[in-house]
């Protein structure tokens, strides 16, 4: 039977350590964990959990610390964690069949909260390569990279992650993002990277010109990332107010990513923000509004892709809603407030309460 270890490196992480290990130690024969100046009680929290402890000295580089906690694994697989990811859902038999199987890298889905302009705690599903055999090691000094010719395949587990929730990742993230630029400056990668971390940092005006770099350089399949970048892009052109320079990316990509919920949520958000900001120059794409939300749940929740919660069920739902409601149309605006509230979503709940007072 293949041996499986877990793969950490840390740095102050006293605030999530021990939820992490506690959830996930299960999953493993061994825990290596290797710290990169921690000055909180971060080791004495690994070592509860009989972790093997190891020191590299933090450079900037993502890749080159996980490769040297890599290397202090003896086990035949690794999954590799961060300290704010935890599992809810996956079991040791279900990993154990997938590294006996082999000749694959093993992805885990992970949901990310963040936290939304009126307070609401969202969350974004990704999926990861984590799941690793021994030799095999990463690239990138951030948001590394596995390097591997092997096929990736999903693994059963899903873990939840609140780092987002935390302040301070975003400066350190740009400044290693920027260092890889002055040697790669045409990295599509590396240029959706920074566009991104400006754009969730709020500097949107910072952001636009990688965005366009960005879009201009991805090809337009074989990268996992081109979605999610253009759906960023589109928000941040928002923010900006260029919205016919949004129209225009939206039109050259209406075809390429229409079965995508997010991508149609981003547009029925756009079209909403444009004929409000200039109702006579932009009304002609006010009935584009009801028709992006409409599609949204005509696509639904689709697992296996990298989405939104929400943006397909029912924030798509509250936001038709909304459309109704401004529109005059109360009865049809509490069909699909209701149908958000069954979801569970708060703002439909409080909406209802507004239209209907007992």
């Amino acid at each position: 039977m293949k041996t499986i270890g877990l793969v950490m490196i840390v740095k102050n992480e006293a605030r999530s350590l021990g939820k992490c290990l506690s959830l996930a130690g299960g999953l493993v024969d061994g825990i290596y964990i290797t710290d990169t100046g921690s000055a909180d009680n971060t080791i004495e929290t690994a070592q509860k959990y009989g972790a093997h402890i190891s020191h590299f000295e933090w450079r900037d580089d993502f890749a080159a610390a996980k490769n040297y906690a890599l290397e202090q694994s003896p086990c035949d697989w690794n999954l590799i964690l961060d300290a704010d990811e935890y599992l809810i859902s996956g079991t040791r038999r279900e990993l154990q069949a997938f590294v006996e199987r082999g000749g694959r890298l093993g992805t885990i889905e992970r949901h990310d909260s963040y936290r939304e302009e009126n307070g609401e705690i969202s969350q974004s599903c990704t999926y990861t390569t984590r799941v690793i055999p021994r030799g095999t090691f990463l690239e990138g000094r951030v948001h590394e990279q596995v390097v591997s010719s092997l096929p990736v395949a999903a693994v059963p587990l899903v873990f939840e992650h609140d780092g987002y929730l935390q302040e301070g990742k975003g400066e350190r993230n740009l400044r290693i993002l920027l260092n890889e630029l002055e040697n790669a400056p045409e990295d599509s990668y590396l240029l959706y990277q920074t566009a991104r971390t400006l754009w969730l940092m709020k500097a949107y005006a910072r952001a636009d010109r990688y965005f366009e770099q960005f879009y201009r350089l991805t090809p337009v399949s074989g990268t996992g990332y081109r979605m999610n970048g253009v759906v960023s892009y589109i928000y941040n052109l928002i923010e900006l107010g260029k919205y016919d320079r949004g129209l225009e990316v939206i039109g050259k990509e209406k075809r390429r990513l229409e079965g995508y919920a997010d991508f149609q949520f981003a547009c029925g958000t756009f079209y909403t923000k444009a004929v409000l900001s200039d109702v006579g120059r932009y009304i002609a794409y006010l009935p584009e509004i009801e028709k992006s939300y409409r599609k949204c749940l005509g696509i639904g929740e689709v697992s296996g892709h990298e989405c939104v919660r929400g943006n397909g069920s029912f924030k798509a739902a509250y936001n038709l809603g909304v459309w109704f409601e401004v529109n005059g149309k109360a009865q049809a605006a509490s069909t699909y407030y209701r149908q958000a509230a069954a979801w569970g979503y708060r703002p439909a709940k409080e909406r209802l309460r507004s239209l209907f007072p007992k």
